[in-house]
């Protein structure tokens, strides 16, 4: 399957920021958002499923990749940012599927753009202010990565960029050559790394703030929601059935499990893109 073959590659201007982003195919458009540490091309394969029906737009979040590196990196603010790349490209309503922090974006548009979003997925994610509230022993052994990302008096940067490779194992094999190259590039650049801790610290703050609200408010996704999560990851050690957990958060919820690690759409991309087309 050829990288992103047919997609057009541009660098648009949404207001505060640049973002790099590709996107082709033909149909109703849907949005697919990345996670950490990766860039948009770890979309390829199931981009490339999804273009025959759908025009697929696959950017790299603000801080990201070779998107723009300016604060803030709220979720709040990526949700624009995404929002406002989908007006620039001409669609006035979009699907949107997040990954791991992509997740959190996609949730934050949906929130507070409900009117702009039709369908929603989030892959491997509880809302943030629902992971914080039960953060516990277990937790914390496993996702101690978000605190020491998430503090600033002795910075992970520093720590990382000491050897981005050691750092972040990545199968190259698994990921295809295009998209591992693309990710290690962006890996060994300090002001990548900078942005993408920032995005955590966000998390730990204006996101949970911004979460609790909608929380105390009542406020829910109003268009249906696609929960996906791998059986072989965490989230079901972690919450047990992850729609539990979403239930007080979308009125019309569906959920799938596939059976892959972390990374869905580098593992099964095949299953996934079924899934996807299935629901959008």
């Amino acid at each position: 399957m050829s990288f992103f073959d047919g997609f057009a590659l541009d660098r648009i201007d949404v207001g505060d920021v640049t973002l790099r982003v590709r996107h082709g195919g033909n149909g109703p458009p849907v949005v697919l958002l990345h996670g950490h540490p990766r860039t948009h091309a770890t979309w390829h394969r199931v981009a490339a499923l999804l273009a025959g029906s759908h025009t697929v737009i696959c950017p790299d979040l603000r801080g990201y990749g070779e998107s723009s590196k300016v604060p803030p990196y709220s979720k709040r603010a990526m949700a624009a940012d995404v929002l406002a790349l989908a007006k620039t490209l001409g669609h006035e309503r979009v699907a949107v599927v997040g990954h791991d922090r992509g997740a959190y974006v996609a949730s934050r548009l949906a929130l507070d753009h409900p009117h702009d979003v039709t369908h929603l997925v989030v892959m491997d994610a509880v809302p943030i202010v629902e992971a914080l509230d039960r953060a516990d022993a277990r937790f914390a052994s496993s996702w101690w990565h978000w605190f020491f990302f998430g503090q600033t008096e002795k910075p992970a940067e520093r720590v990382i960029n000491a050897d981005p490779d050691a750092w972040y194992r990545v199968d190259r094999e698994l990921m295809g050559e295009e998209a591992y190259a693309d990710l290690r590039r962006a890996l060994h650049d300090p002001d990548v790394v900078h942005a993408m801790l920032e995005d955590y610290r966000a998390g730990l703050r204006e996101d949970r703030d911004a979460d609790e609200a909608d929380r105390a408010a009542g406020r829910t996704i109003r268009c249906p929601l696609l929960v996906v999560w791998a059986a072989r990851d965490d989230l079901e050690e972690l919450y047990g059935d992850p729609l539990s957990v979403w239930r007080g958060w979308a009125d019309d919820l569906r959920g799938v499990r596939l059976d892959s690690g972390h990374h869905m759409a580098e593992e099964v991309p095949d299953e996934l893109a079924a899934t996807l087309l299935g629901f959008i």
